[in-house]
């Protein structure tokens, strides 16, 4: 049996080319995953391992402690065995761009960048500050993005606001930092850094020294209010840190491999299927003349195992030169990710994917190999094998009911049972998953009635060749429905994200006009309350600005806890739900509905509130507020109560909308010549946000489209496969259509319409399941969420996959069209 075995895949090695692209694909994208995230934990750890390798001991603050102090440092430095000690200071420093704003959303971050071996800075051009006071480094991210050259001048802010000069001498890498990485890096020299920053301590002490005992010496000084790591352990922290990150990404494309892998299973399986049911007299004959049930059922579990292995041997390479491509290209973009390392492929890696490839494909075969044992000896003396008719079976449509209805309920469950939250959303998913086995069942049955909607038109537009391929399209409809439930599979999750993208854009943009009902908001870069008054004042006389608001707040003890505490002068809508807010005066505050509910406040009750200077007051509540619409702080006062309670405290948002008729270029002007003496003050703009939102969403879109691409391909091999083998079922077939006058063209037509009906088929069911739960998704994700379809894309999937069905007919109706008549009717 081996021996035939391995003589029939060399006699039909195209029979299972498309098979094995089939898994060549899937276990490709599953081991370019792995070796991605080999490669990338790799060159952390040995970006790590560098950095960390140069400290023997560290000391940091616990959790997000206070700061180290300078005294502390000074004991370090007498132990016996430090040969060295560096104190690192970090705190908030913005820098100015040439238009002499603060560069970014948040103030970029100052390092104090230290000389000698305990120096971790990784300068990529240029050199470091060393002792020069007037010189300073900057990430190559943010001199890049500023048009910053070596030997330029920067301006950075000190703790003060108070704008100094320094020489670019430097370019660095911020590494692993994240937050480095977010908020921008400029680098001082130790005792720069702390004036600039207002630094009292340290953010982390680095040790060199020698002796056994280093650590426990450096924990003894430090005490039991502070972290103390060896270089080793700093390394598997900033290793692991990393590494979240990393992590969630090899998830989110392990999840894409599956599915691909999924579509994968279901083109082998309906393979292996038609290739046993072709293969019924050669099966017939085995038995003839000797051959067990076992032993054919283990042929074919043998040739599924060779395939599969074969396949997946091309697929590890394929996911080798594709996760080489995708570094090649996370390098030219500049992503955060180290890109030059070499591209690791590990024995582990291998393993799984050579496993999840045979395994996967051994699975799928299981059925087919099973109904191979059913053919009885005496089907060799048949001149035609058998064609099964399809019966819905009681069992069949009970076990879809089942699924179905348990689908629905836990659908429903995470969909209006549970709040919106990731228990919500990971409830529909399981319903999704529940209500696609439910259509898996059901496929054959659904089959007929959906290509008599769907062929009613090539029906009447194609004459006979449409009759016969609508005809076709049904005759086996197990086969037709395993076809088409790969292309639906690709179709479906397309369909829900782009649901999901078009819900969340029209969802989020109404919040964003429910929450930032005004055109311009100014905020500090710390979003703290740093603006001036002044600044709010000159905006509210300006003809060309319809209403000014400013808000200001604090954080002060209310009800027994810590609570934002502010108020309002200007036009600020406080969106009131209960009480009111007229004659509002000193002894009164208006609180957020939550916040009230949190504390047990009710209306008319009293509350205390702890301030600066009038000490402890009581205040009655004569006002419930919407927190998700207004605002304001949670706990509001009147604006001459809050002077008198907590001085003259500056604004830490105005809200600015523009008169009616004044373009917005103009009034922008306004705005910024307002803010332009206060480079920390940012100017948003509700346009500006959406179009950032409306950006990262396309993005997001573009991702995952490109990500299920993979998916589609597979689906479209497979029909491709099946026709290509259900031609060669057909050979005598298309003889005898050829023989009473059906020309050679008007076959090609009937197999590309036959593909045309099973695309479209997959597709319509791929689009109703992508309605249903992407509207369930949504409402699982977002609270108030807004239902969206799509209409241009989703039409745009329909056709896409109609015409994708064509074009993998294409070879297959060719050979057919070219096949000799005489020749088929007696090969038949």
């Amino acid at each position: 049996m081996l021996r035939t075995t391995l003589a029939g895949l060399r006699a039909h090695r195209l029979r299972f080319l498309l098979t094995s692209l089939a898994i060549l694909l899937g276990v490709g994208f599953i081991a370019g995953t792995f070796v991605l995230n080999d490669t990338v934990e790799a060159g952390f750890a040995q970006r790590v391992t560098a950095d960390a390798g140069k400290v023997d001991v560290a000391v940091l603050p616990k959790g997000s402690g206070d700061p180290l102090p300078a005294g502390l440092l000074d004991r370090i430095r007498s132990l016996p065995g430090v040969t060295e000690a560096q104190g690192i200071v970090r705190g908030p420093a913005p820098l100015l761009g040439k238009d002499g704003k603060a560069v970014g959303t948040l103030p970029t971050t100052a390092v104090s960048v230290v000389t000698g071996p305990l120096d971790r800075t990784d300068v990529v051009a240029g050199t470091g500050p060393g002792t020069d006071d007037h010189a300073a480094v900057l990430d190559e991210n943010t001199a890049e993005a500023q048009g910053l050259r070596l030997g330029d001048t920067i301006t950075v802010l000190d703790s003060r606001r108070r704008p100094h000069a320094f020489r670019l001498v430097g370019l660095i890498d911020t590494g692993l930092d994240q937050q480095l990485a977010f908020t921008g890096a400029v680098g001082f020299t130790t005792d720069t850094a702390r004036r600039m920053t207002g630094a009292e301590g340290y953010a982390e002490i680095d040790v060199k020294g020698s002796g056994a005992g280093l650590k426990q010496a450096v924990a003894a000084a430090a005490g039991g209010s502070y972290a103390v790591r060896t270089g080793a352990e700093l390394a598997d922290e900033l290793a692991a840190s990393a590494g979240v990150d990393t992590r969630l990404l090899t998830v989110g494309l392990l999840m894409f491999g599956l599915v691909a892998m999924l579509v994968a299973a279901l083109v082998i399986y309906n393979t292996f299927t038609i290739l046993v049911a072709q293969r019924t007299r050669e099966m017939a004959l085995l038995r003839c003349i000797g051959a067990t049930r076992g032993q054919v059922f283990s042929q074919v579990l043998l040739e599924s195992a060779a395939v599969g292995l074969l396949a997946s041997l091309a697929g590890l390479a394929a996911g080798y030169g594709l996760a080489a491509l995708t570094l090649t290209v996370l390098g030219a973009l500049d992503a955060p990710l180290p890109t030059d390392a070499a591209v690791t492929l590990s024995p582990v890696t291998a393993g799984i994917a050579l496993t999840v490839g045979v395994l996967v494909t051994v699975g799928a075969a299981v059925l087919p190999a099973r109904s191979a044992t059913r053919v009885a000896p005496v089907a060799a003396l048949r001149s035609e094998p058998e064609e099964r008719t399809f019966r819905a079976g009681r069992v069949r449509m009970l076990f879809a009911a089942f699924f179905l209805l348990a689908g629905a309920g836990t659908t429903g469950a995470g969909a209006f049972a549970l709040p919106p939250g990731q228990v919500a959303l990971v409830v529909v998913m399981a319903g999704g998953a529940l209500t696609f086995l439910a259509v898996l069942i059901l496929g054959p049955v659904l089959v007929r009635p959906l290509s008599a909607v769907v062929g009613w038109v090539p029906r009447r537009s194609f004459g006979v060749p449409g009759k016969l391929a609508v005809e076709n399209s049904v005759r086996n409809p197990r086969r037709a429905a395993t076809t088409t439930v790969a292309l639906t599979i690709g179709v479906t999750l397309m369909t829900l994200i782009s649901v999901i993208t078009a819900s969340t854009r029209l969802t989020m943009t109404a919040k964003l006009d429910e929450q930032f009902p005004v055109d311009y908001l100014l905020v500090d870069q710390e979003r703290e309350p740093l603006i001036p008054r002044s600044v709010g004042e000159e905006l509210r006389t300006r003809p060309e600005l319809a209403s000014v608001g400013q808000i200001r707040r604090v954080e002060a003890g209310f009800g027994g806890r810590t609570q934002s505490v502010g108020t309002f002068a200007g036009h600020v809508e406080p969106y009131v739900t209960a009480g009111s807010l007229r004659g509002f005066a000193a002894g009164q505050v208006a609180v957020d509905e939550r916040t009230a509910a949190r504390l047990g406040l009710r209306l008319g009750g009293t509350a205390t509130l702890a301030t600066q200077r009038a000490g402890t007051v009581s205040l009655r509540i004569v006002a419930l507020l919407d927190g998700d619409q207004t605002m304001l702080p949670s706990v509001t006062v009147p604006e001459r109560a809050f002077d008198a309670y907590f001085g003259a405290v500056p604004d830490t948002q105005v809200l600015v909308t523009i008169a009616d008729g004044v373009p917005a270029a103009r009034a922008r002007a306004v705005v910024d010549a307002a803010t332009a003496p206060y480079p920390t003050v940012l100017v948003n703009s509700a346009t500006e946000v959406r179009g950032q939102f409306d950006e990262t969403l396309d993005m997001v879109l573009m991702i995952m489209t490109g990500l299920l691409g993979l998916a589609i391909l597979i689906s479209l091999l497979g029909i491709a496969n099946t026709l290509s083998l259900s031609v060669h079922e057909r050979t005598r077939e298309s003889a005898l259509l050829r023989a009473l006058g059906l020309t050679r063209p008007q076959l090609r037509r009937m197999l590309s319409v036959e593909a045309l009906v099973l695309g479209l088929i997959g597709a319509l069911v791929g689009v109703a399941l992508g309605l249903v739960f992407g509207w369930a998704a949504t409402r699982a994700m977002l609270e108030g969420s807004r239902y969206a379809v799509p209409v241009p894309q989703v039409l745009l999937f329909v056709v896409l996959s109609g015409a994708a069905g064509v074009l993998a007919a294409v070879i297959p109706a060719r050979r057919a069209a070219r096949a000799s008549i005489a020749g088929s009717l007696a090969a038949g």
